[in-house]
């Protein structure tokens, strides 16, 4: 039988939440302006439900405190996240197994509604983390840091936390701590998490870094998104890069529409049994159907594949030759966006440019929990 454990004290330089300096510090903190973030959090602090499953877990606290509505159904009639909810970018069976990469973490997030900006630890400058520190502790964004735990002489390798709040005047961050089981929230010093998230991950020659995330168009009930497939993320980016040479010399829609036809099968509809989400792929397949654009598009590719096919080229509008895209600029302004498929839009367009930084990057990257 595999021995258990309980729990692991935290180095001597982290100083742990509950303790008097701890205390001490959090009400220094919240004199100053530093933890208007953090009651929002504190209210869906949550442990993680599987050891690979920090950045699910996370992502569960973030989503719940920007008061995101999923349009799914939890349990019995109530919609809220969980981590079973999370799995619109990867199987949930994969990130069981192998964890969740910076990129996957952040499709998911837009995925569920939320604007999301990653950011890198890379370079010397510790300025854009301090700003983000900053915005954070005022409850202007949601900050999950993705970091390496060995840097900060904790047990374990890729970890994902929420950022709970900054202490200016002694310049450090408040980590809640997901694997509560293992740590517990802790006070670190801000430069000593830098350095954790700038950590080079061998496998990738990358670093980490963190996610800020906002809420989304209030009240946008997304129904369809990008899915990776059992290739992953990077998978799918790869199957785009293969297209992307031909998608600049289409001309015509319906040509286009032929070409990308095959991806058709990434798009997925998000119902989920509940009313809000049907809804939601109901009023965008409509709005979809009015734009002048369909009608060659169902020509070309059959009206079976022809909705995929068509919030894919809108999705990738902007890697269009110049002439496609006036005509979609022109069609779609004429059609007065629907609320629907606007939002709709800029979630898929969001998951689209994700995957251009993805390709740019040519990483197969490994910011993944290892057992919390």
């Amino acid at each position: 039988m595999e021995a258990s454990t309980y729990r692991r004290a935290l180095p001597e330089d982290a100083i742990e939440f509950a303790s008097p300096a701890g205390k001490q510090m959090f009400a220094e903190a919240l004199a100053a302006g530093g933890l208007d973030g953090y009651f929002a959090l504190a209210e869906q602090f949550h442990t993680q439900a599987e050891p690979a499953f920090c950045g699910l877990g996370s992502l569960v606290v973030a989503l719940n405190a920007l008061a995101i509505d999923p349009g799914r159904s939890w349990k019995g009639p109530w919609r809220w996240f969980s981590e079973e909810l999370l799995d619109c970018c990867v199987p949930l069976e994969q990130i069981r197994e192998r964890g969740i990469d910076l990129d996957e973490l952040a499709c998911l997030a837009r995925c569920n509604g939320a604007r999301v900006e990653l950011t890198r630890a890379e370079g010397d400058d510790e300025r854009a983390w301090r700003a983000a520190l900053v915005a954070s502790a005022r409850g202007e964004v949601v900050v999950i840091a993705a970091y390496d735990r060995a840097v900060l002489g904790q047990t374990g390798q890729g970890h994902y936390s929420p950022i709970g709040g900054y202490s200016a005047a002694r310049d450090a961050a408040l980590v809640l701590d997901v694997a509560r089981f293992k740590y517990p929230p802790h006070w670190i010093g801000a430069s000593r998490l830098w350095a954790a998230m700038r950590a080079i991950d061998p496998a990738t020659s990358r670093s980490r870094g963190w996610l800020a995330l906002r809420r989304g168009a209030p009240d946008a009930v997304l129904g369809f998104s990008l899915s990776c497939g059992a290739d992953g993320w990077r998978g799918l980016a790869a199957e785009i890069a293969a297209l992307e040479p031909l998608l600049a010399t289409m001309t015509d829609v319906g040509e286009l529409a032929r070409l990308i036809a095959p991806l058709g099968h990434h798009v997925v509809a998000r119902d989920h049994g509940a009313e809000e989400a049907r809804a939601a792929v109901a009023a965008t397949r409509v709005a979809l159907h009015r734009l002048a654009l369909y009608a060659p598009i169902v020509a070309a590719v059959g009206s079976e594949g022809a909705d995929a096919a068509a919030l894919l080229v809108l999705a990738f509008a902007a890697q269009l030759a110049p002439r496609v895209r006036t005509v979609i600029a022109a069609d779609v302004s004429a059609a007065a966006l629907d609320v629907a498929l606007a939002a709709q839009l800029a979630a898929l367009t969001a998951q689209a440019a994700a995957l251009g930084a993805v390709r740019e990057a040519r990483s197969a990257c490994a910011d993944r929990c290892a057992g919390a």
